[in-house]
């Protein structure tokens, strides 16, 4: 797998994660079965999801040079017309001609599921569609890449996992920043010492989510909104779930536990990520998460197998992280590195030393792992294990107590209620627990 890191690390993780899935390396003709293309030709694209995120992603897998975009699910008309001639307008200039019509728009995802043309999907929703989309395709053989947070709930995740090993398929979580250089800099310049050994973590993120509460609107002409809920039970449509297509503004269904996890989850899933990813925890995670009292216990700290502790606190850099070390301290977030040894900025890691998985383009690295069938630099595990961290704080917080965590067999030990919380409710169909 010379695609791989020659890191020691990831190597037994690999290893480990081969003899779960049996994800051999052979010709994706083989793998995919009808309805796939050759890897020399463009890979076939359907995107699940046509809101604000989606059409940044689209110019983003464009720009690889090695995707069509041949179709498209949405719910909401408006933006699934907006999402539409973004496209077409794409192909109309990369082809010079005055105009382009060549993506087929479909309201039910079921339907471009169906498409064997597909090679893989990209999915843009909110995060309690993740599982039951995420597994449709699948088991219906697509490769797919699936927006951060990987999933709603720490169930959710292993069942995405799961049915990623079954189907063998390749799966990349949306967890860009691992393909940025000062994040990979910053994760080497912990693995290799260059602080000392590790004492602490700090990540500054939003807080829970909370229960919704928003009065109904109407709902507007065009919007499907039994199929937005999908799984959950039904809520009363609002504006700041859904916003207007061409608002400039996010949709806030992030704040609210029915669809999101709050800033724990959203940019949680960025920090937390990094922060996992230098403690080489990719396939595990803390043994230990005590929320704030007021009294001792200031912030909700988690704490792993080999000491390290890790908080999460506003130390006056929004949405960062920081590592301190018995040698120094690094600050990272995104387009700034700050060492408290301002050499390490640039410091040059040799070929001798730690390296983790490289990749400076997230979505050219997904497109890569599906020709040659090897694992991407963010695969489903490493998002799932990431998703768990940022559950199991938002956990800890509504329980306010402290909670003791099994890596190994994702449960909480002597606590029903808070294994209660591992998972929750789907509706009919969409239940892939």
């Amino acid at each position: 797998m010379k695609n791989f890191n020659e890191a020691t690390t990831r190597r037994k993780f690999i290893k480990k994660i081969a003899q779960l899935s049996a994800l051999t390396i052979v010709p994706r003709f083989v793998i995919g079965g009808p309805g796939y293309i050759p890897p020399s030709d463009l890979v076939n694209l359907g995107f699940i999801g046509c809101g604000r995120q989606a059409l940044g992603l689209k110019n983003s897998f464009h720009a690889t040079g090695s995707v069509q975009i041949v179709a498209a699910s949405e719910v909401y008309g408006d933006k699934a017309k907006l999402f539409a001639e973004g496209v077409n307008a794409m192909y109309a200039e990369k082809s010079g001609t005055a105009s382009y019509s060549g993506i087929k728009m479909i309201e039910d995802f079921r339907g471009l599921l169906a498409m064997k043309e597909i090679d893989a999907v990209v999915i843009v929703t909110p995060d309690h569609w993740h599982a039951a989309m995420s597994i449709k395709a699948l088991e219906a053989g697509k490769d797919v890449y699936c927006e951060k947070p990987l999933s709603l709930t720490i169930g959710e995740g292993r069942a995405m996992v799961n049915a990623t090993r079954k189907n063998r398929r390749v799966f990349q979580t949306g967890s860009m920043q691992r393909s940025w250089p000062e994040f990979r800099q910053a994760v080497e310049l912990v693995r290799n010492g260059y602080i000392g050994d590790i004492k602490t973590v700090k990540v500054n993120v939003g807080g829970p989510p909370i229960p919704y509460t928003l009065s109904g609107e109407p709902v507007p002409a065009g919007v499907n909104w039994d199929l937005w809920i999908g799984p959950n039970a039904m809520v009363n449509f609002s504006s700041e779930l859904a916003p207007m297509p061409k608002a400039e503004v996010w949709a806030q269904w992030r704040k609210y536990k029915e669809f999101g996890g709050g800033g724990m989850t959203d940019w949680g899933a960025h920090m937390f990520d990094i922060a996992q990813w230098a403690l080489d925890k990719d396939d595990s995670g803390p043994v230990k998460i005590t929320p704030p009292d007021g009294k001792d216990v200031q912030f909700l700290t988690y704490q792993y197998d080999n000491g390290i502790t890790m908080t999460h606190e506003n130390f006056g850099i929004n949405n960062a992280v920081r590592f301190i070390g018995t040698k120094g301290q690094i600050d990272v977030q995104r387009r700034k590195l700050e060492p408290s040894d301002v050499t390490l900025k640039d410091k040059v890691i040799s070929t001798n030393e730690k390296h983790v998985y490289f990749s400076d383009n997230h979505y050219a690295d997904f497109l890569k792992a599906m020709k040659n069938r090897t694992l991407p630099i963010c695969d489903v595990e490493i998002g799932h294990r990431t998703a768990s961290v940022c559950s199991l704080g938002n956990i800890a917080y509504e329980l306010k107590r402290p909670l003791e965590w099994n890596p190994k067999n994702e449960k909480f030990l002597k606590d029903d209620v808070a294994n209660g919380m591992v998972t929750r409710k789907l509706k009919g169909e969409w239940n892939v627990l």
